[in-house]
C-alpha cells in the first residue's frame, strides 16, 4: 500500500474515532484544532450573540446550536478538558466530569445577563434598578490593534433569601373614615406588603472583557446586571471604560499612528534602509535615497490602526525623522572636506526664522 492510501486510511480512522467520541467541538465553534484561547473566546462570543435564545425565541434549531456552542466552549476553554477531548473525544470529558452535564453558562462571563437574564427580556420600565458601576480598564495599544481578552475578578454584592419577612413595596394611600352622619375625614396612610426577608452577601465572579480590534479610548463594554443591587428591583449595569496606556514607540490619533525614528547624520545625508517593528510584530520597511532633514515625515498607507467598524480598513502610519549629530570637535581639514561636499559656503546664515515683523 502506497503512502497516499495510508494517509487516506488514517484520515478516515480519525473521523470515525471523532464520530464515536461525540460532537466535533472545533467544528461547532468554527476554529482550527490548533486555535489559541483568544481565538476560541472570540469565536464563541460572536456565535453566542447570534444564537442566544432571547434573540431566537421559538427557534428550536438555534436553541440546540446554542447548547452545543456552550458545551464546546466549556470544554475547549479549559486546558485540561481540552487535552482529554483531543485524545478521547466527548465521552472522555464526560467520564472526567463523572457523567454530569455541567450546566455552566459560559456566555454570562462575557456579558453578564446580556439579554435580560436568560429570557426575561431585560429591564422593565418602572422596575427599581440599582446604580450602574463604571470602571476604567487600562489597555495597551497592542491590545487595541490586535484584539484581546482581559480577565477581571469581580466581587459583587447580591441579595440572598433569609428567614422571616420584611416590609416592602411601601407607598402612601388615601383613606376615608366616617366620623359621623354626613361627616368624613380623609388622611394619608403608609401601606406596605410583606415580602420574604433577604440578606446582603458578596460573590466573586470572573468576567471576560473583550478588547475588540480597533476599539477606541473611552469606548465602553457593558455587563448587564453586574452593577449595584437593588433590594426591591434589578441590579444596575457594570461598564468597563477603555483607557489607553501610553506607548513607548507609537502615538494614536484616530486611525493614524505616529512614531519618531532617529538616524545618524551620515545616514541622513547618504540614505538608509531600516525595518520598524509594528504592533503585531510585522516589519514596516523604510528606504530613503534622498537627503533626510530633521523633522522630515513620510507616510505609510494602511499601516495605521484598523477601523473598529471595518477591520480591513486601516489608517496611515506617519514616521518623523530626527537626525543625531556627531559629538566632539571637527578638525580644520575635516571642516574643509565638509564644506566641499555640502557646497554651502555662499549661503548666508539665517539668524532668525521665526515670525516676520518682530
Amino acid at each position: 500500500m502506497n503512502a497516499g492510501c495510508w494517509l487516506l486510511l488514517l484520515n478516515l480512522l480519525s473521523c470515525c474515532l471523532l464520530a464515536l467520541g461525540g460532537r466535533d467541538f472545533y467544528k461547532i465553534l468554527g476554529v482550527a484544532r490548533n486555535a489559541n484561547s483568544n481565538q476560541i473566546k472570540k469565536a464563541y462570543r460572536n456565535l453566542a450573540k447570534e444564537l442566544h435564545p432571547d434573540k431566537n425565541e421559538g427557534d428550536a434549531v438555534a436553541t440546540e446550536r446554542f447548547q452545543d456552542l456552550g458545551a464546546a466552549y466549556e470544554v475547549l476553554s479549559d486546558p485540561e478538558k481540552r487535552k482529554i477531548y483531543d485524545r478521547q473525544g466527548e465521552e472522555g470529558v464526560k467520564k472526567m466530569d463523572g457523567g454530569g452535564g455541567g450546566g455552566h453558562d459560559p456566555f454570562s462571563s462575557f456579558f453578564g445577563d446580556f439579554f435580560g437574564g436568560g429570557g426575561g427580556g431585560g429591564h422593565q420600565e418602572g422596575t427599581p434598578k440599582g446604580a450602574d458601576v463604571t470602571v476604567d480598564l487600562w489597555v495597551t495599544l497592542e491590545e487595541m490593534y490586535n484584539g484581546h481578552f482581559v480577565e477581571v475578578k469581580r466581587k459583587k454584592a447580591v441579595y440572598k433569601a433569609a428567614h422571616g419577612t420584611r416590609k416592602c413595596n411601601c407607598r402612601h394611600e388615601m383613606r376615608t373614615v366616617q366620623m359621623g352622619q354626613g361627616r368624613f375625614q380623609m388622611f394619608q396612610e403608609k401601606v406596605c406588603d410583606d415580602c420574604p426577608n433577604v440578606k446582603l452577601t458578596t460573590e466573586e465572579r470572573t468576567l471576560e472583557v473583550e478588547i475588540e480590534v480597533g476599539m477606541e479610548e473611552f469606548q465602553e463594554q457593558t455587563f448587564v446586571g453586574e452593577g449595584e443591587p437593588h433590594i426591591e428591583g434589578e441590579p444596575g449595569d457594570l461598564k468597563f471604560r477603555c483607557r489607553l496606556e501610553k506607548h513607548s514607540r507609537f502615538e494614536r490619533r484616530g486611525l493614524d499612528l505616529f512614531t519618531n525614528v532617529t538616524v545618524s547624520l551620515q545616514d541622513a545625508l547618504n540614505g538608509f534602509e531600516l525595518d520598524i517593528d509594528h504592533l503585531d510584530g510585522h516589519k514596516v520597511h523604510v528606504s530613503r535615497d534622498k537627503v533626510t532633514w530633521p523633522g522630515a515625515r513620510i507616510r505609510k498607507k494602511d499601516e495605521g490602526m484598523p477601523s473598529y467598524t471595518d477591520n480591513n480598513q486601516k489608517g496611515i502610519l506617519y514616521i518623523t525623522f530626527d537626525v543625531e549629530f556627531p559629538r566632539g570637535e571637527v578638525t580644520a581639514e575635516e571642516k574643509e572636506m565638509i564644506a566641499k561636499v555640502l557646497k554651502q559656503s555662499d549661503t548666508k546664515p539665517k539668524v532668525y526664522n521665526g515670525l516676520q515683523g518682530y
